[in-house]
């Protein structure tokens, strides 16, 4: 019997074109950007942590899969109730943004799985928030310790998900809310404080400008005791003997009548 070689060229062509309709869309992957994979190979080796599978064609055995992951930073926000260290409800709003770790999407997928953000993500963050809240009263939250209570709820959350092979890349407080009456009670006392800092500015300011006043007030009167006991009777001649003297060689003419001034000093009459 004579081989035919075309008729065995269709055979395997037959087989090629049934296994690709029967498995291509398991063997032929195709990863978008944003996206990364780790393959799984359940008759050999396992999960395969270490490699990582970027973007762009690839092709696998038809019995191993691909697991892919969006690593692009993504946002949820959450609104929760927590309890302060007092026990009042303090309802706070949350916008966390965060991706996956790129090179730790293996470790990722064994311990979470690609359900990571209702299973890891969203959890810590209300966890970090309830923790750190516990912490501090409700007027500390809501206005005197508040930049204090968000940098703690953001330290402690990125080092949770980080630990977990998330970056955190953001988390931001939206708004911190208190019942009515709470809120009320911590404006007022918030109010009243500012009122009392400025009364006590003012009087701070009105004893200073008592104070500058008062030393102003010695230093004119310590001059004054050192001018009079610097101005004896026999300074006080001299000193008209000096101003006598300096008339009496002025070019203008005048009367001066010798000895007739008080303390026997000369007395000028008049200039012509």
């Amino acid at each position: 019997m004579k081989f035919n070689f075309k008729s065995s060229y269709l055979v395997l062509g037959a087989v090629v074109l049934i296994v690709l309709l029967l498995f291509g869309g398991r063997m032929f992957k195709i990863l978008k950007p944003g996206e990364k994979a780790v393959i799984f190979k359940p008759y050999t080796t396992g999960l395969d942590k270490e490699n990582i599978f970027g973007e762009g064609f690839h092709i696998i055995a038809p019995w191993n899969e691909l697991e892919i992951y969006n690593v692009r930073e993504q946002q949820r926000d959450e609104t929760m109730d927590v309890l302060d260290k007092n026990g009042l409800s303090v309802n706070v709003d949350v916008t966390v943004r965060f991706n996956p770790s790129y090179s730790k999407i293996g470790f990722l997928h064994e311990q979470f799985g690609v359900n990571f953000i209702n299973v890891l993500v969203i959890p810590e963050v209300r966890s970090s928030v309830r923790q750190v809240a516990g912490r501090y009263t409700a007027e500390e939250i809501y206005s005197t310790k508040r930049a204090e209570v968000e940098q703690t709820i953001i330290t402690e959350t990125k080092k949770v998900l980080s630990e977990n092979f998330i970056d955190m890349r953001a988390l931001l407080i939206r708004s911190i809310n208190l019942p009515a009456q709470i809120k009320g009670a911590i404006e007022n006392k918030l109010q009243q404080e500012q009122e009392a800092l400025a009364y006590e500015f003012r009087l701070k300011r009105e004893e200073s400008e008592a104070e500058r006043r008062r030393i102003e007030a010695e230093g004119i009167a310590n001059y004054n005791r050192i001018i009079n006991a610097s101005l004896t009777d026999k300074i006080l001649k001299q000193r008209g003997i000096e101003a006598t003297t300096s008339l009496a060689e002025s070019p203008n003419s005048k009367v001066v009548v010798i000895g007739s001034g008080k303390d026997g000093l000369p007395l000028i009459l008049g200039n012509n």
